[in-house]
């Protein structure tokens, strides 16, 4: 039976993104979905997920403090493939550095830097918060059934600034474009909430469960 893990290092309310991961697969029929700390269940997870809510620089420490738990991610998705989804602080720790508070080393797999929003229009708030439409720039299994105008919920400050705008499949508009979902290899990631974002959300994690990179 496959096993997706969701990883638990204390920086988020995993209650409804477990649940919205244990509905899908079952409609999907993907197999067990599984909230831990333990390196051992990342080593052995057939996809991992990685959450997070809060400071880049506070999230990283706390993956960092749960020994072992960085380098089990590391070792399943970069030598094993595991496909992997960051969400929210857990896609932005897929950038090269985040830029909040302090200069902090990400995973350094989407080239760039986590930045903060500088919306380009008067009158518009940092932070970025509420439902959104996305605009998608490239194609992914993950985005399958997904269009430009589809609603997503963000709750952010700060989004990845890429290198490489191939790695950028999807960005929204708030004074600006910021990034929405990149993806490179195994790994794909969104800065708005799946979990939370309703249809489009639950096609995503669907879509994400059924992936076979």
């Amino acid at each position: 039976m496959s096993l997706t893990v969701l990883v638990d290092y204390d920086s988020g309310n995993l209650h409804s993104a477990c649940k919205a991961f244990q509905r899908m697969a079952a409609e999907a029929g993907a197999g067990e979905v599984l909230v831990s700390a333990r390196p051992e269940d990342v080593a052995r997870a057939d996809r991992i997920v990685l959450p997070g809510d809060g400071a880049f620089p506070a999230c990283r420490q706390a993956l960092g403090d749960i020994g072992g738990l960085a380098e089990a991610i590391v070792e399943a998705v970069e030598r094993r493939g595991r496909p992997f989804l960051g969400i929210c602080v857990g896609m932005q720790m897929m950038a090269d550095r985040g830029l909040e508070h302090a200069v902090t080393p990400g995973f350094g797999w989407i080239g760039g830097d986590v930045v903060r929003i500088v919306p380009g229009v008067a009158g518009l708030k940092v932070p970025h918060m509420g439902w959104n439409d996305l605009v998608l720039t490239g194609t992914h299994p993950v985005l399958d059934g997904i269009a430009t105008g589809d609603h997503a919920y963000f709750v952010h400050s700060f989004h990845l600034a890429v290198t490489r705008p191939d790695e950028r499949l999807a960005h929204a508009d708030h004074g600006g474009v910021v990034t929405a979902v990149v993806a490179r290899d195994t790994m794909v990631g969104t800065q708005f909430h799946p979990e939370k974002s309703q249809a489009t959300g639950l096609r995503l994690i669907a879509n994400f469960l059924r992936w076979r990179p």
